[in-house]
């Protein structure tokens, strides 16, 4: 028995705690925890909607430590790689980054995340949920490829806000303001390399920064230095989750679950349920899933996610999504719902029924006030676009930059 379990026998059980954490615990004056792959990770810092406005009108970062990152490298990487996923990696050029899901043979989605491309035949893989198991399948049979567990070797910082990149240009990170929306860029710092990407989970202006764990602190002294002005603060999930429904991102166990960890049968969600379709590219060869999704296209769809604008101000959390206003007709179901501040609208994401969707639709919600339940019905409205999506997150140079 180690030192480590003869003082403690629970040693192993403990949550892991980031580079960035003396500085994080510091900050987390509601001591609000939980835990993403063995981190201690928070949930907020002081109160999730004064950090989402944080991220919405100045700056803030959130601790992507806990994230899966695997390095792949080999003349057989891009290709293997190619097979896995849904899209066309090849099409993706050094120091470029592009989001992207993989299948089983059903053409489930295991789950999404995002490749970099570092060099001609080294890619880094990034997703929410540790996926080495399958990543090896996946390079059964190639002989040049390696498949490299480094997601305890990176510290990474989501840094994401308008303010973003004049807080970055003042820390001395020059020419950053050329970098384009899903463009890595690197930078010296201290001995060693700070990567940057323009990349993030918000919809707005955001970065996303790496760099080797034992220089994490560092980096987030210099970021802070610099952020003061601009009032940086730190965000955790709950912030998180906020901005990403008004971009309209996906959220594994709200509107997807993994295939790899469901039980009941088309628990599950394929691509174009999650109205993903523009991430299968049927023109390159063979992929997982690809004759499932095929037939799927073909044939169509059940079930459609789609973006809700809802009257009223009350969040239709977990509602029903009916057909008729008597609610009789059920055709889908609410996964992620919220009052935005941003888009001033009641927002929500929702699997409905394909067939419905050009027809009338409605919410049941339930609420509370002052102790008592409610219930009310909602008319809702299908909305083509992101709730919340300004000229600047895809605007090069960004403004005031």
């Amino acid at each position: 028995m180690s030192e480590a379990m003869q003082t403690d026998p629970y040693a192993g059980e403990r949550l892991k705690e980031s580079p960035f954490h003396p500085r994080q615990a510091a900050l987390n004056l509601r001591e609000a925890w939980s835990s993403w792959n063995g981190y201690r990770f928070a949930e907020y810092y002081y109160d999730p909607e004064y950090e989402y406005f944080c991220i919405r009108n100045g700056c803030g970062t959130y601790d992507i430590c806990p994230m899966q990152k695997y390095r792949i490298r080999g003349a057989d990487a891009a290709a293997m790689l190619d097979r896995m996923v849904t899209r066309d990696v090849h099409k993706l050029a050094i120091d470029r980054v592009t989001y992207v899901v993989w299948c089983n043979d059903e053409g489930r989605v295991v789950d999404d995340g995002t490749i970099f491309r570092l060099g001609e035949d080294e890619y880094m893989l990034t997703c929410g949920s540790p996926c080495l198991a399958w990543i090896r399948k996946a390079a059964y049979g190639y002989a040049q490829v390696s498949v490299e567990d480094v997601s305890d070797e990176i510290a990474a910082l989501s840094f994401q806000g308008p303010t973003t990149c004049a807080v970055l240009k003042r820390m001395g990170l020059e020419g950053i303001e050329t970098l384009k929306p899903f463009g890595i860029r690197r930078f010296p710092f201290q001995g060693g390399e700070l990567m940057v990407s323009r990349t993030g989970f918000t919809g707005d202006l955001g970065y996303e920064l790496w760099i080797e764990k034992d220089r994490g602190l560092a980096m987030w002294d210099a970021l802070y230095a610099a952020g003061e002005p601009y009032q940086i603060q730190p965000y955790g999930e709950e912030a998180t989750n906020m901005a990403r429904l008004e971009a309209g991102f996906i959220m594994p166990d709200m509107e997807f679950a993994e295939a790899l960890k469901t039980v009941h049968f088309e628990h599950d969600q394929t691509p174009f349920e999650l109205d993903l379709g523009w991430l299968v590219d049927f023109k390159k060869p063979h992929f997982n899933g690809r004759r499932a999704l095929l037939e799927e296209k073909e044939r169509g769809t059940r079930y459609t996610l789609t973006k809700l604008d809802i009257e009223g101000n009350k969040p239709a959390e977990s509602s029903w999504i009916y057909r008729d206003r008597d609610c009789t007709k059920q055709i889908g179901y609410v996964t992620s719902a919220m009052w935005s501040p941003a888009a001033k609208a009641n927002i929500a994401l929702a699997m409905i029924e394909t067939e419905y969707l050009d027809g009338p639709i409605w919410a049941w919600i339930d609420y509370e006030k002052e102790l008592r339940q409610y219930g009310k019905v909602a008319r809702c409205k299908v909305s083509k676009r992101a709730f919340w999506a300004p000229p600047r997150a895809r605007a090069t140079p960004p403004p005031d930059c």
